[in-house]
């Protein structure tokens, strides 16, 4: 089992306890590591720094009776954001409806990346309506897979930080 499964599994339940549903853990980088734990509330109301970092303290706390992670690391507690990334089967039923761009690891009807309006789950298959029609990609082929951010909130973001 990869050391991220290990931590998530580690720190799910508290986290749950806590209010908090993990969206996904991810252990990246060499020397010193960085861990990074996503999560939201359970309630779906929005997160904010106090959560954050009543999160990071817990995790913390947990990594430090536990030691799953020999030597140093970094750790980076986040929000799913925007832009979040669909991790669990239950995410693609979830945001049925939003535009989501898929990459998976071997083509699929001749390609490897889909973008448009997610459709659902059915099955083990993940529906997705593109410019080009209607696909069905497995789930289990999905490398990555994200919300896109729509386009009048991004515009609206860009017209904040020019004033």
């Amino acid at each position: 089992m990869d050391k991220a499964a290990e931590i998530e599994r580690l720190i799910g339940p508290s986290l749950e306890a806590m209010g908090y549903e993990l969206v996904r853990v991810r252990l990246s980088g060499g020397h010193r590591p960085t861990l990074q734990v996503m999560a939201e509330r359970i309630d779906r109301s929005a997160m904010t720094v106090d959560d954050c970092a009543d999160l990071s303290r817990a995790v913390s706390a947990l990594l430090d009776v536990e030691d799953p992670l020999p030597g140093a690391y970094s750790l980076e507690v986040s929000t799913p954001g925007l832009d979040r990334p669909l991790v669990r089967a239950e995410d693609y039923r979830r945001f049925a409806g939003r535009e989501a761009s898929l990459e998976t690891r071997s083509p699929i009807d001749g390609r490897r990346r889909f973008r448009g309006r997610l459709v659902g789950l059915e099955g083990d298959r993940v529906r997705i309506a593109t410019a080009e029609g209607e696909s069905d990609v497995p789930l289990a082929e999905i490398a990555k897979a994200k919300l896109v951010v729509p386009a009048d909130i991004v515009a609206e973001s860009a017209r904040r930080q020019q004033r």
